[in-house]
């Protein structure tokens, strides 16, 4: 074998004892193509779902529409039946009226139409039902139901997330490899105060992350803001000092820079599929939700649509900011409990 043979045996043989190329040349591939998979797999037709809103009509109108298999049919407040609509929860929300109801549709939403004409025939089956044509339909549009208003909150959660990783786990190896920790192990300083200077300059950095896509979303794209901009912030702060803390206890298990770019993307790859960035979580199957539920970047996304998108109150969202706040201080423990200056 010539000298380019073996340089290029030299070249596989150093390509095949790394791990992270194994990965992401096979392993990646194929876990990334299950999961897409899973969220956009074919199933049979859901029924699609229409709300009636509260009234002393509503019970007979319920009634009639109940007995048809292809709609889920259920009475609403009219308040909650239209934020319904306007989240894509619902295709239609019928009002009832006298001589004829009145069909609420939003004409963004291909599934408008095809409830309309269900509603119709189905309260045609009656004899005293209204004419098919009776059944008024008015197009509603409510603020946040585009889809780049489900996209804005999903693409703050990923830049929190990778900005938080990469910000902190690569100068850390990088310190590590310079001999920099080293030196810094020699000085009187507490290794506690060594890590809280890494999170709160990144909070810093973070609240203008916030304020950055906030703004740009809202002059861009007219994303609209039911809550509190001071509720939008701290859970953003908080889901940065999440992602920070994920940082440092990457930062210790990590031997090169070459190697912490992959144990990043190990941990950050997965939640951007599986955590309601660019789709919502609930395509995936049911068996998978409890896992999706318990990851950090489904917390955040989830509190920060909840409150961009529908005004809830901080006080509500226990459930994901108590997964925050764990996701947050375990790893914070264990690096503190694990890491070795040299």
């Amino acid at each position: 074998m010539g000298s380019l043979g073996q340089l290029m045996l030299m070249r596989l043989r150093v390509l095949w004892r790394q791990p992270e190329v194994l990965f992401w040349t096979f392993v990646f591939p194929v876990a990334t193509t299950l999961v897409l998979g899973l969220a956009f797999r074919n199933s049979a037709l859901e029924p699609v779902r229409v709300a009636v809103a509260d009234g002393p009509e509503a019970p007979a109108l319920l009634a009639r529409l109940q007995g048809v298999p292809e709609l889920e049919a259920r009475a609403l407040e009219l308040t909650e039946a239209r934020r319904q609509l306007a989240r894509g929860r619902v295709s239609l929300v019928l009002l009832p009226g006298s001589p004829s109801p009145e069909a609420l549709v939003d004409p963004s939403q291909p599934e408008g139409r095809t409830a309309r004409l269900l509603v119709s025939q189905a309260l045609a089956a009656t004899p005293d039902a209204p004419r098919l044509e009776a059944v008024k339909a008015t197009p509603v549009s409510e603020p946040g139901n585009r889809y780049i208003d489900f996209l804005i909150p999903g693409l703050l959660g990923m830049s929190l997330m990778s900005s938080s990783l990469w910000a902190l786990a690569l100068p850390l190896v990088a310190m590590r490899g310079g001999k920099l920790l080293k030196r810094l192990a020699g000085t009187p300083m507490s290794r506690a105060h060594f890590f809280l200077a890494f999170l709160l300059a990144r909070t810093v950095f973070a609240a203008l992350e916030v304020a950055f896509f906030c703004a740009f979303a809202r002059w861009l794209f007219d994303v609209p803001m039911f809550g509190n901009y001071l509720a939008l912030l701290g859970v953003g702060l908080l889901g940065a000092m999440c992602f920070a803390s994920l940082a440092l206890l990457v930062s210790i298990r990590a031997r090169s820079e070459e190697s912490v770019g992959g144990l990043v993307n190990l941990v950050s790859m997965p939640m951007m599929f599986l955590s309601g960035v660019f789709f919502a979580s609930e395509n995936f199957p049911g068996w998978m939700q409890p896992f999706i539920r318990v990851l950090p970047l489904t917390a955040l996304n989830d509190s920060l649509r909840s409150i961009m998108l529908e005004g809830t109150s901080v006080l509500t969202l226990g459930a994901p900011l108590a997964v925050l706040a764990v996701w947050t201080i375990l790893p914070m423990v264990a690096t503190l409990r694990w890491f070795r200056w040299v």
